[in-house]
């Protein structure tokens, strides 16, 4: 599904970068972990690995694991199958996985006993919603994601976490639903965390994102930014790996500066526009430039997947 790009008809979150969201975000045994578009639940897998990796689980452990801690939505049949699928494979024997529009749900509806400690996702962004939709949300927008960001703020409890992907528009955009959606943000949860990260992350994809972690119940007062660069381009044939996100992983911890991390308080924030555009004042941020035979590798690879795709839908017909 990964490597098929929009062929699968999902971008695909590559795996390095979920395993180093779980990790800063930090699920425990016994918190119920939310994905409102599961797509094929690899936020839900890797927090379900990560939980159960180098620890010696007792039988009440694996049965919360089992039936009380991972829960999903997904709106695509297709990857509503994949998804449950997944999990059994990973090991859960009845994913708590429903097949809906998240976005369909009005958010005056949820009340404490449907909330959640710790929302994992990566939201569809680009996608436009009907007005009957967006009329369930008080900041009334088409852009998919945006809505979802609402919703994932909405369905956590206070005290409850965050790691939630998105387009790194969303930061500087002046629309009035950026603004007042990056207002809300800021006076109802801590932003503590943002991660950068370059064109070429996402395969088949040269949209650029940024990966926001906050912690819901107390406003922001300082952002810790980190400039994902990896030091090459990343692409189908070059992709993120795990060594790529280490530092930023260690760094994280403590909120410490470098060349590629910096923190800004909210008070220099202007708070007309709320603009959290990320500005590294180290200068480091690189700008990559691949070389003609990658340029031909890439567009080789995609020539040969495509072959594959339209054969398979040519032999089903």
């Amino acid at each position: 599904m990964g490597n098929a790009g929009r062929n699968g008809g999902e971008y695909y979150t590559p795996r390095p970068l979920i395993r180093a969201m779980v990790q800063v975000v930090k699920p425990r045994i016994g918190e119920r972990i939310y994905d409102g578009a599961c797509g094929s639940a690899g936020f839900l897998c890797e927090s379900f690995d990560y939980l159960r990796s180098g620890k010696n689980l007792t039988t009440k452990e694996l049965d919360t694991l089992q039936s009380r801690t991972f829960y999903g939505k997904e709106k695509k049949s297709l990857a509503y199958v994949i998804g449950i699928m997944n999990l059994i494979l990973h090991g859960i024997d009845a994913p708590n996985i429903i097949h809906t529009n998240t976005l369909s749900e009005n958010l005056a509806d949820i009340q404490e006993k449907d909330r959640y400690n710790v929302v994992l996702a990566n939201p569809p962004f680009g996608g436009k919603e009907r007005q009957e939709v967006q009329q369930n949300f008080p900041i009334r927008t088409g852009e998919t994601a945006f809505l979802f960001l609402q919703h994932f703020i909405r369905i956590l409890k206070a005290g409850g976490r965050g790691g939630v992907v998105i387009k790194n528009t969303f930061l500087s955009n002046t629309d009035n639903a950026s603004t007042s959606l990056r207002k809300l943000l800021l006076e109802s949860c801590n932003l503590h965390t943002v991660l950068n990260c370059p064109g070429g992350t996402f395969q088949g994809a040269g949209v650029k994102t940024v990966v926001l972690f906050f912690e819901k119940g107390a406003p922001t007062r300082k952002i810790w930014y980190y400039q994902l660069t990896p030091g090459r381009t990343l692409g189908k044939t070059n992709p993120l790996n795990d060594d790529d996100l280490a530092e930023f992983v260690k760094l994280q911890k403590t909120f410490a500066d470098s060349p590629k991390s910096w923190s800004v308080g909210t008070n220099t924030i202007d708070q007309t526009t709320f603009d959290l555009s990320v500005k590294n004042p180290n200068g480091s941020e690189e700008v990559e430039h691949r070389s003609p035979q990658e340029i031909i590798d890439e567009i080789t690879a995609f020539d040969s997947e495509s072959a594959v795709v339209l054969e398979s839908i040519r032999r089903l017909l």
